[in-house]
């Protein structure tokens, strides 16, 4: 078996997104995930995945012939370039602008951009404000 290296954080273990078409809700993560230094973690028959998001088909063995309804799924930036360059990823590859870069009144420093997928679902990109991390993730190897 080879040795598969994975990042995770502290809440979210997976999430999945099951979409009407695979091959345009690919091109558009593909693009916001070059701009977030996130990297497609593999690509299989109806499905790819990038750290803990895994986005099928609706035939895939996973998703049971069930569509997802619509969700909000945040990514972290590590600044306003960050930030603004998603956006404009993102709108090229098929994503629709739900949100302009700029300050949010949700804390003081919280500069966010929003999108809807090729399937509705809200996108976003968030940088807090200045900041220290203990760790860029959790690192588990098996």
């Amino acid at each position: 078996m080879e040795t598969q290296e994975l990042h995770r954080g502290r809440l979210i273990d997976h999430l999945q997104l099951v979409v009407r078409d695979l091959a345009a809700s690919k091109r558009f993560y593909e693009a916001i995930f070059r701009v977030l230094d996130v990297p497609i973690g593999g690509v299989g028959e109806g499905y790819f995945w990038a750290d803990e998001l895994f986005i099928s088909s609706a035939d895939s063995p996973a998703a049971l012939g069930k569509l997802t309804g619509r969700h909000h799924l945040a990514f972290q930036a590590k600044d306003h370039a960050m930030v603004e360059a998603f956006y404009k990823a993102g709108l090229a590859d098929g994503g629709t602008d739900n949100g302009a870069p700029g300050e949010r009144p949700y804390h003081p420093g919280y500069y966010a951009a929003f999108l809807l997928d090729p399937d509705g679902n809200n996108i976003e990109a968030v940088y807090h404000g200045p900041h220290t991390r203990s760790a860029a993730s959790v690192k588990i190897t098996f």
